[in-house]
């Protein structure tokens, strides 16, 4: 039998003989509540069958011949668990909830022969698919790519076609960084200004030469309506969008909008360069509590996740320890310093989310000073705070810089590459990634939530170059989070990778070729 190709590899597969073809007369039939119409709206375009969707009974799921089945699972099925059985005579997917069905039907797309991904009709395939049964759920409950849209934004579009991507890998959160020293892209009503002035900046840093300027005014933002319609597209697809609004710090945009909510109070300007600007928001100022409270507001009304991202990372105290109100904000709270009073200003925000049903996610500098009672940990710098957060009993997601920033060159020759953050993370680095490290506790390994990949803008302009550096390091760190394996072979890899590029081919996804 020929080797199959599926990312991320399933838990539990088994191959039989025989294979099941996919045909004009092939019909669908799906449970009430089942998205059937998902899978014949994946298959459709390239087969150019009309694949008739059914209701389906009790008769159907013993006579059918020559059909798809989406059955709901008996039992005590996970919401992301499914199972898939493939004879000649049919297909039975099954699974314990809509993201189960998701998880099942890319499964099934990578079965079929590539050209399935094709968004018109293929001549000459014959539309089969090897007998086999999978059983399969993930090992993480966050499996997600991040993209920074303040340094760089990308069209409406091809957000959406990187999440489709996304779900093609089964990833299911997309963390959308949008607010930045250089940039705020989501429209806020209250504060018109955010997005008037705060989303164009004067000039962007080149490339190959981030020292020098380009002269070129550079700006943009997502209405409220986009961030739906792209919120509304990812749902359909089993990702949850998740929202970053950076407090304390990376406020430079916001802050020359409205410049009272700073220290200094005037003469801001959007920041030109890329680096950690010293002027964020002001802890002594009441006003910049009631701003946010609006910001985030509107943001909640947008994005009914769970979590909600607030930064915490990289925010200079200088500001604070010259500005009399900061001073008097910790003398009156019993402060010891500027980091406990970065600790005050999150657990602010943290119990304001509370309140309204939601969860507070920030970088690991949210550490720093004494962790929110409630907060849960994105350890980026390496792994010691995830490890630090979760031993002290705290949720934490790990993204490493180590292993997780596909912002990095991806190969030790720069030369090779084109201009990133200097750092360099190969595939085979990648591929390395513990999720889990040995120095967590083994009864507090439960609080790691899962992981994953993020993709700052600084160095990257265009949609294609975001594919470029995504893919195919994504694809390993799709399945290292589905899987978690704990035996690993780059060469074996390397050979899945090598035989799965057609389907990104057909998707249109600008990936990096592999080093030969």
């Amino acid at each position: 039998m020929p080797e199959l190709t599926l990312f991320p590899q399933p838990q539990h597969l088994q191959r039989k003989p025989g294979a099941f073809t996919v045909n004009a007369h092939t019909r669908i039939f799906a449970a009430d509540g089942v998205p059937g119409d998902m899978l014949a709206g994946y298959l459709r375009p390239a087969t150019g069958f009309g694949l008739p969707l059914h209701p389906l009974d009790d008769d159907i799921l013993a006579d059918a011949l020559n059909a798809i089945l989406l059955v709901p699972a008996d039992g005590d099925m996970a919401d992301e668990a499914y199972s898939l059985d493939v004879s000649p005579e049919r297909v039975s997917l099954r699974a314990g909830g809509r993201a189960g069905f998701l998880h099942a039907i890319q499964t099934l797309r990578q079965l079929l022969p590539p050209q399935i991904l094709a968004d018109a009709p293929q001549d000459g395939v014959t539309w089969t698919m090897p007998c086999l049964s999978i059983s399969d759920a993930p090992a993480f409950a966050w499996r997600g790519l991040h993209l920074d849209v303040g340094r760089h934004m990308f069209p409406v579009d091809f957000i959406k076609k990187f999440i489709d991507t996304m779900a093609f890998y089964k990833f299911n959160t997309f963390h959308w960084h949008l607010t930045e020293d250089q940039g705020w892209r989501l429209e806020i009503k209250k504060y018109p200004r955010l997005t008037e002035v705060g989303a164009f900046r004067a000039e962007t840093p080149i490339p190959a030469t981030p020292k020098q300027g380009d002269g070129k005014p550079y700006g943009g933002f997502y209405t409220q309506d986009e961030a739906r319609e792209i919120v509304a597209h990812a749902a359909d697809r089993g990702i949850t969008v998740m929202p970053e609004i950076e407090v304390p710090g990376h406020a430079r945009a916001a802050l020359t909008a409205y410049p009272e909510l700073g220290c200094v109070g005037e003469g801001y300007q959007l920041r030109r360069t890329w680096g950690i600007d010293p002027d964020i928001y002001c802890a002594g100022e009441d006003r910049v509590f009631s701003f946010l409270a609006d910001v985030f507001e509107e943001t909640l009304d947008i994005f009914p996740s769970e979590f909600i991202h607030i930064g915490g990372d990289e925010a200079p105290k200088q500001r604070w320890a010259a500005c009399p109100k900061c001073q008097a904000r910790i003398k009156a709270e019993g402060l010891a310093d500027e980091d406990e009073l970065q600790s005050w200003f999150i657990r602010q925000i943290e119990s304001w989310l509370n309140e309204r049903g939601r969860r507070l996610i920030g970088w690991d500098e949210i550490l720093e000073g004494g962790l929110a009672p409630n907060a849960t940990v994105m350890s980026w710098r390496g792994s010691d705070g995830g490890i630090a957060a979760a031993n002290a009993g705290h949720d934490v997601v790990m993204t490493p810089n180590t292993y997780c920033y596909l912002d990095y060159y991806q190969h030790e020759d720069w030369t090779r590459e084109p201009p990133a953050i200097a750092s360099t993370l190969t595939l085979e680095q990648t591929w390395q990634f513990a999720v889990i490290p040995e120095a967590i506790a083994a009864n507090k390994a439960g609080h790691i939530l899962g992981g994953q990949g993020n993709i700052w803008t600084e160095y990257i302009p265009s949609t294609d170059h975001v594919e470029y550096m995504a893919f195919p390091r994504a694809i390993a760190l799709a399945d290292i989070l589905w899987n978690h394996p704990r035996e690993r072979s780059y060469d074996a890899l390397v050979q899945r990778v090598h035989a799965h590029l057609p389907c990104l081919d057909i998707l249109g996804v600008n990936y990096r070729p592999l080093d030969d």
